[in-house]
Formats: structure tokens, C-alpha cells, sequence
């Protein structure tokens, strides 16, 4: 169904996993491809927290966000020391999205993505249960019957994402989802991807949502 124009829908754009430091930072889980866009400073983020947090009901103000080995950390305006910082960790962050806004081609928010089936081969393998961003590239973390089954999020391996249908078409190598062989396949997966991006060097154009890159 497609959203009513100029209606406000409410992203989650990350987690607080832990406090970094003495000086009030914390260590992000980013849930968007693009944080240059949401992570800016002066971007203000409602919480999720417990009832009995001492951030019910507030909003923090972003100061700025680092890379430390890879890993984002933040800093907010008010968390001056690690003790403050320590009062969010596992808050939820979110931010409000206007949903007349138009979106790329091939190009979705996570919350489009999680819940739809995996289907490899005509076959069912899974369910999406979330996206990893990560620096080199983001991976699709399949939910199956064992142990969830990392997925780069590449066009060679994910040719197709079917909203509508509630599916998403995977053409893996071999046994990436075999309990047996999955570390193999995984590694031949990598390479798939590392292939793609050398036959094409074009831009995926990513927002604060998920594109399928060519590499």
C-alpha cells in the first residue's frame, strides 16, 4: 500500500550499545545505510527506553559522530561523562520521516525488508530478521531453522526484492544455506560481491534505506 502523501512515519535509525570513553560518548548500531544523512549534528532523536529510564519520554541532540576502528560512536549534547552515557545504553533511536518523500529505484527502508520471506531455488529458506550496515558493505541477516545465515546484499546474490509479493528472490553459491557447508559459502559469497563491484564501478546511490548495489 502506498503511504498518504505528507503523512509522518517514525524510523529507527539506531541503537546505543555501550559507553566509549570518559567523555559521555557512546558506540552506535547504525540501522541506515546513509548516517552522513540521519547523523548530523544538531539531528534530534526521540528514545526508546524502559518507563523507569531517566530518558522516558526525551529526545537527545547529536553533537557529533566518529569512527573509531570502523565503529560509529556519538556524542550528545547534555551526556557529558560516562556515567550519563551509561543511563542509554540499549536506547533506541528514532526519527520521523515524511513519506511523500520519494525513494531511488531498487531502494528501500529496513523496515520494508525485515519479515519478508527468503526464497532460494522456488524454496522458502527464511525470513529477513534485519540489515547490517556495515562499512564495506551491508548483509541481510537470514533467519532459517538453525543458526541465521549472513547474505551480502549484493545484486549477484539478491537479483530481486518483491514488496508487494512479500519476498525477497536470493541466488546464493552453493550450501551458503547448509549448516555443513555455510563457511565456505560464505566465502564465495564474499567473493561474488568483490567480483561484481570489479565488473562495475558504478554509484549505489544510498539513503537513509537500502539499495541493492551492483558491487
Amino acid at each position: 500500500m502506498a503511504p498518504k502523501p505528507g503523512s509522518i512515519t517514525r524510523l529507527r535509525v539506531g541503537r546505543l550499545t555501550k559507553a566509549h570513553g570518559l567523555k559521555g560518548a557512546l558506540k552506535v548500531e547504525l540501522y541506515t545505510d546513509e548516517p552522513e544523512r540521519r547523523f548530523v549534528p544538531g539531528a534530534s532523536f526521540s528514545l526508546q527506553v524502559p518507563p523507569e529510564s531517566p530518558w522516558h519520554n526525551r529526545s537527545v541532540e547529536l553533537l557529533e559522530l566518529r569512527w573509531y576502528n570502523e565503529q560509529p560512536v556519538a556524542f550528545f549534547k547534555g551526556v557529558e561523562d560516562r556515567t550519563a552515557a551509561e543511563t542509554l545504553v540499549k536506547a533506541i533511536l528514532w526519527v520521523d520521516k515524511d513519506d511523500a518523500e520519494e525513494l531511488e529505484p531498487d531502494t528501500w527502508y529496513d523496515h520494508q525488508l525485515v519479515g519478508l520471506d527468503v526464497i532460494v531455488d522456488g524454496m522458502k529458506v527464511g525470513v529477513v530478521a534485519r540489515i547490517d550496515h556495515l562499512p564495506a558493505q551491508d548483509l541481510i541477516v537470514v533467519k532459517t531453522k538453525g543458526d541465521d545465515v549472513l547474505v551480502p546484499f549484493v545484486r549477484a546474490i539478491v537479483p530481486n526484492v518483491d514488496i508487494q509479493a512479500g519476498q525477497i528472490t536470493m541466488t546464493p553459491p552453493g550450501g551458503l544455506f547448509d549448516p555443513e557447508h555455510a563457511e565456505i559459502a560464505r566465502a564465495d559469497g564474499n567473493h561474488a560481491a568483490e567480483a561484481a563491484a570489479d565488473a562495475d564501478d558504478a554509484d549505489a546511490a544510498h539513503a537513509q534505506t537500502d539499495t541493492i548495489p551492483d558491487h
